[in-house]
């Protein structure tokens, strides 16, 4: 398996310091755990390292174990999530459109003024709230927006592969990570996105490192 820089940094700072966890290797590359994550995952699948619960990461000086295809049933929403990109819900669509070039996304989130998820609006959303509308400055998301309990979300102790099925089964190109605000189970934060993109170059770069 052919290992990226950071990851052989990870495994030889593994190699002197282990048993050693997430947080420490983060704080010793200068990075987030979040952004370690995806390195974590894929070297403690590929065996170059093994993961005990409150312990942390051991070097494997064993012979690389050979790829188990469930193992990639097991990866979870939480470690591949990205930065979500909300608007409040009283804003304008022209906001909206102006933000989700800036952003470079497909899909915005609409959120109330206390942070729980109200809608999802899509490029698809603006087109149409713009043919023959001159007053976009004017006009909030929250009335072209799709609403609750029409929005599929995904939580982040789900499985990557069930977050895959729900794009798919729905025809959807985003997910918004959530969990419950305020101990209410019908009123939810937004943490994080999983789109079709996020899928995809997890699924290759697993393939490009065990295969290629």
């Amino acid at each position: 398996m052919k290992l990226t820089k950071r990851q052989e940094e990870i495994v030889q700072i593994v190699k002197e310091d282990g048993p050693i966890t997430g947080e420490q290797i983060a704080e010793k590359l200068k990075l987030t755990r979040a952004t370690l994550r995806p390195d974590l995952a894929i070297l403690t699948m590929a065996g170059s390292l093994e993961a005990r619960p409150r312990v942390g990461y051991f070097f494997n000086k064993d012979k690389e174990r050979p790829f188990q295809p469930t193992e990639i049933l097991n990866l979870k929403v939480n470690d591949y999530k990205g930065h979500p990109i909300v608007v409040q819900k009283s804003s304008s669509v022209y906001d909206a459109i102006v933000q989700m070039f800036l952003e470079d996304v497909g899909t915005l989130y609409a959120v109330t003024s206390e942070g729980g998820l109200a809608g999802v609006i899509s490029r698809k959303d603006l087109l149409r709230a713009s043919i023959g509308n001159k007053n976009l400055e004017y006009l909030p998301v929250s009335v072209i927006m799709t609403r609750m309990p029409n929005i599929i979300t995904v939580k982040p102790e789900e499985k990557l592969i069930q977050a895959a099925r729900k794009l798919i089964t729905n025809k959807i190109d985003s997910l918004p990570v959530v969990r419950e605000l305020n101990s209410n189970p019908d009123l939810y934060e937004v943490i994080g996105r999983i789109t079709k993109t996020t899928i995809t170059k997890v699924f290759l770069e697993i393939a490009e490192q065990k295969f290629v």
